[in-house]
């Protein structure tokens, strides 16, 4: 096991056994075997090694789920991709509930595990084979990433069989809301693509009009 791996696995199993807020990243050093100095060179605070678990978790999913060539229907992609992304997570159910309530306390360590949860959401589209670049992706993720901190609200309260059923209620939902971005992206075009040349010739416009600033010297 590598080092950063000794360290992960000690966060989680501290994080398990009592109130995330209380434990230093002393303790996560002793835990793990390592002085302080070997900890910093490898994660500079908490909220960096719940990052590197997000990350370790991504990739174990990304390794055995693929939805390429798949004609299932996109939101049973997306649903088994997700159930998988739980299964990896049920281990650590105790240690993740009381690091989610260690973030609520603090607002910066929550905008930064939202971006780790964006990110892994990202990933988690992309391997159900689901578009999510452009305006329209970025709707995707963040309502995706909302969605998914639902979905584990309802895993740490009623465990992992209702936490399913909140996440097909939410792929459903989070669907249909898709659908009216993507109607509303598609009447909007020719009026943004209108701008979008309006923009260009007024630019142009502007060029010539100053060129002819310059005097005009005859050969």
């Amino acid at each position: 096991m590598s080092t950063r791996n000794r360290v992960i696995d000690a966060t989680m199993k501290l994080a398990a056994r009592r109130d995330f807020g209380d434990v230093s990243l002393s303790d996560i050093a002793f835990e793990a075997d390592l002085s302080l100095a070997d900890l910093r060179d490898l994660f500079p605070s908490k909220g960096a090694i719940v990052g590197g678990f997000s990350r370790r978790i991504d990739r174990q999913v990304l390794e055995e789920f693929s939805a390429k060539n798949s004609h299932d229907p996109a939101r049973d992609r997306l649903y088994e991709v997700l159930r998988k992304r739980l299964e990896a997570l049920e281990p650590y159910r105790d240690a993740l509930d009381s690091i989610s309530r260690w973030a609520a306390r603090d607002p910066l360590t929550l905008t930064a595990l939202n971006r780790e949860t964006v990110n892994a959401m990202r990933f988690m589209l992309e391997a159900a084979d689901i578009d999510c670049e452009g305006p329209v992706g970025s709707v995707k993720l963040q309502g995706l990433a909302m969605a998914w901190g639902r979905v584990l609200d309802a895993w740490f309260k009623d465990g992992f069989s209702f936490a399913l059923e909140t996440l097909d209620r939410e792929i459903a939902r989070g669907e249909r809301y898709v659908e009216h971005v993507e109607d509303f992206a598609r009447i909007t075009r020719p009026f943004a693509d209108m701008a979008n040349r309006l923009f260009e010739w007024g630019g142009a416009r502007r060029r010539h009009a100053g060129d002819d600033d310059y005097p005009h010297h005859s050969a």
